[in-house]
C-alpha cells in the first residue's frame, strides 16, 4: 500500500513523499490517519535532526514520519490483536511511549509510524503499553488535540503540596485555591484555562497573564469572566506589559497571600522569576514551557524555598490516564479543544507549516492528512468565501460555532474534498 507522508531526513530537511508501506506483521496494526495537529516539538526535531534525542542517528538513510498528535481509523488488525481491536474503530495515540527506557516515539523515531501521513503502521509496543486508545467522540481533531491537552492535564496533576512535619506530597492543584497561568494566552494556555474552569478540581481564583493584548482579548471572548464567576471561579486576564510592578499587582489579587499554583507557559527568564515571586506559602511553580536553549537559567528565591516552603518543578507530556481524561472530557463536551485551533490545511501544506511554525501567528495548526489544502487561518475563511464555495460554507459553519472549528466543519471539509 502506498502512502503520502512528511518524512524527516536531517536538520531542516523534511520532505513530502509517496512511498510503499510494507505488509503489516501479526503484531502490528494498519491505520488511516485523518488528522494531525502540528506541535512545536516537531519543529524542534526538524531543526535539530539527528541531534534530537528522539531522532535516530541514521535518519538520513532511514527517514522517519513526522507528527505525533494524530487520530484516525483502524484499517487492518494483525492476528495478535484481533480480539482487542477491529477495522473501522476510531483511535487516538498516547505518543510518550518510553518503552523499556527508550526515547523513541512516533513522529520522531519510526519509519512507518507517525501522524503526518495518510496511513501508518502501529508497532506492537503501543498496544502492549495500552497506548492505542479507543475514541468515541464526534470529531477527529478532538482526538488529535487530546495529546496536547493531556500534557496540560499532566501539568495540573504533577504539581504538589506538602504537610507540616509530614513527608507527604499531595498531588494536584489546591482545590478552590489560587492559580496563576503565566504567558498563557497562546494555544496551550487556552487549553489550560479551559481545563482549570471545567475539570473536577477547580481554583477559586484564576489569573491569566500575557503581554499580547490581542491574544488576551481572544481568551476573554472564549472564556467570559461572568461565565467563570457562575462556576465559582474569579477570573482575571492581565497584560503584565502595561504594569509598572506586575508582581505587586498580581499579589494584590490574592489579598497579599500569594498563589498556591503557578504555571509558566513561556521560556522567558523574567517570567519564571515573576512566577517564583508571586508564590504563597507551600506554593508550587510548574515550569511547563520547553526551552530550546540547554543553558536556560533563571533566579529563584531559595529563602522562600527553605522557609515558606515553595516548590519549583517542571513537567512535560502526559501519561495514558491524562490522555484518557482528555478524551473523556472532550467527548462529554466539558472541554473544547477547538479553542486551540487557528489554522487548517492539508498534507501538502505540512512541510512549510512545520518549517515556519514559529513565524506563523495564532494557535494550533490542524492538518487533515488525506486532503490537499493550503494552510488557511480560520479568520481568513470569510475573505475567501466569494471565490471559493468551500470557504463560503465553512464561514457559515464557523460563525455558528463562536468563530471556532467544529465537528460540523470537519465533516463538511472532508466530504467536500472527498468529492473532488
Amino acid at each position: 500500500m502506498k502512502t503520502k507522508a512528511v518524512r524527516l531526513y536531517g536538520e531542516n530537511d523534511i520532505r513530502l513523499e509517496e512511498f510503499e508501506l510494507p505488509e503489516i506483521k501479526d503484531d502490528e496494526i494498519l491505520a488511516r490517519v485523518i488528522s494531525n495537529s502540528i506541535c512545536m516539538s516537531t519543529y524542534k526535531a526538524v531543526i535539530q535532526g539527528a541531534r534530537h534525542k528522539r531522532v535516530p542517528d541514521d535518519v538520513a538513510d532511514n527517514p522517519t514520519i513526522t507528527g505525533h498528535e494524530f487520530a484516525g481509523e483502524i484499517v487492518k488488525v494483525g492476528a495478535k490483536w484481533q480480539n482487542q481491536f477491529k477495522a473501522g474503530q476510531k483511535f487516538a495515540i498516547q505518543p510518550a511511549l518510553n518503552y523499556k527506557g527508550s526515547p523513541y516515539a512516533p513522529g520522531y523515531s519510526y519509519k512507518y509510524f507517525g501522524g503526518n501521513t495518510e496511513y501508518t503502521i502501529i508497532p506492537p509496543e503501543v498496544m502492549e503499553l495500552g497506548y492505542l486508545l479507543d475514541y468515541q467522540g464526534k470529531a477527529f481533531y478532538e482526538a488529535s488535540l487530546a495529546e496536547p491537552m493531556s500534557c496540560i492535564i499532566g501539568g495540573y496533576h504533577a504539581v504538589y503540596h506538602t504537610e507540616i512535619n509530614n513527608y507527604v506530597h499531595n498531588m494536584g492543584i489546591v482545590e478552590k485555591g489560587k492559580t496563576a497561568l503565566m504567558g498563557a494566552a497562546g494555544p496551550m494556555g487556552l487549553g489550560a484555562i479551559d481545563y482549570a474552569l471545567h475539570a473536577d478540581r477547580c481554583p477559586s481564583l484564576l489569573v491569566v497573564t500575557d503581554i499580547d493584548q490581542d491574544r488576551l482579548n481572544r481568551a476573554a471572548v472564549l472564556f467570559p469572566v461572568k461565565e467563570a464567576a457562575s462556576q465559582g471561579v474569579e477570573l482575571h486576564f492581565v497584560n503584565t506589559a502595561r504594569l509598572d510592578d506586575p508582581t505587586a499587582f498580581l499579589k494584590e489579587l490574592t489579598a497579599g497571600t500569594g498563589f498556591d499554583d503557578v504555571f509558566v507557559y513561556a521560556p522567558v527568564k523574567a517570567l519564571v522569576e515573576q512566577g517564583d515571586s508571586i508564590l504563597g506559602n507551600d506554593g508550587c511553580l510548574n515550569f511547563f514551557a520547553g526551552p530550546t536553549d540547554k543553558k536556560f537559567v533563571a533566579e529563584v528565591n531559595f529563602y522562600n524555598i527553605h522557609y515558606s516552603p515553595t516548590h519549583i518543578m517542571g513537567s512535560t507530556g502526559g501519561n495514558d490516564d491524562d490522555m484518557r481524561e482528555s478524551l473523556a472530557l472532550s467527548a462529554a463536551g466539558r472541554i473544547n479543544p477547538a479553542i486551540m485551533i487557528t489554522h487548517v490545511g492539508g498534507i501538502d501544506s505540512a512541510v512549510d507549516t512545520i518549517k515556519n511554525l514559529p513565524e506563523i501567528p495564532g494557535g494550533k495548526k490542524l492538518i487533515y492528512t488525506g486532503i490537499d489544502m493550503e494552510l488557511t487561518a480560520i479568520d481568513d475563511f470569510a475573505s475567501k468565501a466569494k471565490e471559493d464555495p468551500l470557504f463560503a460554507e465553512l464561514t457559515g459553519i464557523i460563525e455558528k460555532n463562536n468563530g471556532l472549528w467544529s465537528a460540523e466543519a470537519e465533516r463538511y471539509l472532508l466530504n467536500y474534498k472527498g468529492k473532488k
